[in-house]
């Protein structure tokens, strides 16, 4: 994890390159987030969803060292907020909210309005950044999954 003597710096938000991934499963895993490391999460795969035109994935870097990261993507009509995260040391001083204004600038910018996240129940920080940052619960939906794997 990166040293947190570098907090007076401005973080630079880039697009994810392939050499971060050891860096952004590294960052999952400080901040609790499940990823399927068999599964749609291994190096393979994010390098093909990363040449996907549908991409938004972001890293966060401070002194150059990556300490935040969200995966986007988009279905031509929504904007899809994905595993948003940002090392616990570095917390509470606005990288997330970064991170999200400019994956919600990148959606924008392809004529993309509307933007959606799905928020797993117990991860009540989570909950309250979304709406903090404007977004609204919407209970109206039952999300179901059908996995080919269940690695996936």
């Amino acid at each position: 994890m990166p040293e947190t003597k570098q907090e007076h710096r401005r973080a630079i938000i880039r697009d994810m390159r392939i050499g971060d991934y050891d860096s952004v499963v590294a960052l999952w895993e400080a901040a609790g987030l499940p990823y399927r490391p068999r599964g749609r999460d291994t190096r393979g795969e994010i390098e093909r969803q990363m040449g996907e035109p549908t991409a938004v994935y972001l890293v966060a870097e401070m002194g150059g060292e990556l300490v935040g990261a969200v995966l986007g993507t988009h279905d031509g009509r929504k904007g899809w907020v994905n595993r948003l995260a940002v090392y616990p040391a570095f917390r509470r001083r606005g990288l997330a909210g970064e991170l999200l204004a400019e994956a919600e600038r990148r959606f924008a910018s392809l004529g993309i309005g509307i933007f959606t996240c799905l928020v797993e129940d117990w991860n009540v920080d989570s909950k309250l950044f979304f709406e903090k940052s404007g977004y609204q619960p919407f209970s109206g939906i039952t999300y179901y999954t059908k996995k080919l794997r269940p690695d996936v």
